[in-house]
């Protein structure tokens, strides 16, 4: 299945329940997603991570490339493939572009969190980056509350002034902040959408009541877009407690910091998700969701892609075992 297939066949809100299933299933025992190894890659800077799961009767991989020198190219840094079984039989089902699939599911998995950890009434959308995963991230948490402003802000003002451009039509209010702290301060919601290495949002700024989805650094031990106050003072719930410990920067630096403890990682997403363990205690509560990605967000997406595209007669079939 090419980009444009996928495109063609997806839809946001449908995405986001199926993430939010597949986050459920993993403590049900409707999903499976073991522990990730990342391949760096010799001669340059950059990584191979295989990411499998398996969920809703499907099976796969997807294979991310992080390339951190691709931009300079004119590149993606991130390029990725996903390859779907059927978990009963094994036989191959489809191969995609992973590009809209991972967009789209990262943006549904803040929305999942948004829904479950913010306060209802959320109305401020904050954003610190402004390309595409912000335009992901508007539509997505718009589709779970009732959003009516979003300040954006970027590093180079032109990013933002296009994203406001190309909102317009949004139905919310489009600010472009002058600082990051600015737009964080003015927001409900908070999400974090850039590869940065040192952090951009600190703790210091946030106010009572506010969500945060840390989202947008690559997984890499020491790229992180929030110091460790924000971690410290944030009820924080994690995508995978393995990724958090393992490829997370922000909450690898605030353990070897010694600002927070291993136990205040300890809360999953499926875990909030299934009623097994609390998310927000209080309306002033400050809560945070720890996004590295995992795969069987990429797996559940991929199977409702499969399921459409079929449906729709789109993609070519390839017999692999001619």
């Amino acid at each position: 299945m090419t980009r444009s297939d996928v495109e063609a066949v997806l839809d946001l809100r449908e995405v986001i329940d199926a993430v939010e299933d597949a986050h459920r299933q993993l403590v049900l025992g409707g999903a499976t997603q073991p522990g990730r190894s990342c391949a760096p890659i010799p001669g340059n800077d950059g990584l191979l991570v295989p990411m499998t799961a398996t969920v809703d009767g499907a099976g796969g991989v997807k294979l991310l490339a992080d390339l951190p020198g691709n931009p300079a190219a004119g590149r993606p840094r991130q390029q990725s493939t996903i390859t779907l079984l059927d978990s009963a039989t094994g036989r191959a089902e489809a191969l995609l572009d992973g590009a809209v699939i991972t967009r789209y599911r990262t943006a549904a998995a803040s929305a999942v969190a948004t829904r479950a950890l913010s306060n209802p009434d959320s109305s401020v959308l904050g954003l610190i980056g402004a390309g595409a995963l912000a335009r992901a991230h508007l539509a997505a948490i718009s589709c779970v509350r009732p959003i009516r402003t979003v300040v954006v802000w970027s590093r180079n003002p032109a990013t933002a002034q296009a994203f406001r451009d190309e909102t317009a039509d949004s139905g919310c209010e489009i600010r472009v902040a002058d600082t990051p702290a600015e737009a964080v301060q003015a927001a409900d919601v908070v999400c974090t959408l850039t590869p940065s290495v040192d952090p951009i949002v600190h703790g210091t700024w946030l106010r009572a009541g506010q969500h945060l989805n840390v989202v947008g650094a690559p997984p890499r031990p020491r790229h992180r877009e929030i110091d460790a106050e924000c971690l410290r003072r944030a009820r924080v719930v994690v995508d995978s407690r393995h990724t958090a410990l393992t490829e997370s920067g922000a909450t690898l630096t605030a353990l070897h910091e010694g600002v927070i403890s291993k136990e205040q990682l300890a809360t999953e997403l499926g875990e909030v998700l299934a009623g097994v363990c609390p998310g927000r205690a209080r309306e002033s509560e400050i809560t945070l969701f720890n996004s590295v990605g995992v795969a069987v967000q990429d797996i559940a997406t991929a199977a409702l892609v499969l399921r459409r595209v079929v449906s729709k007669g789109l993609g070519v079939e390839i017999a692999l075992d001619r």
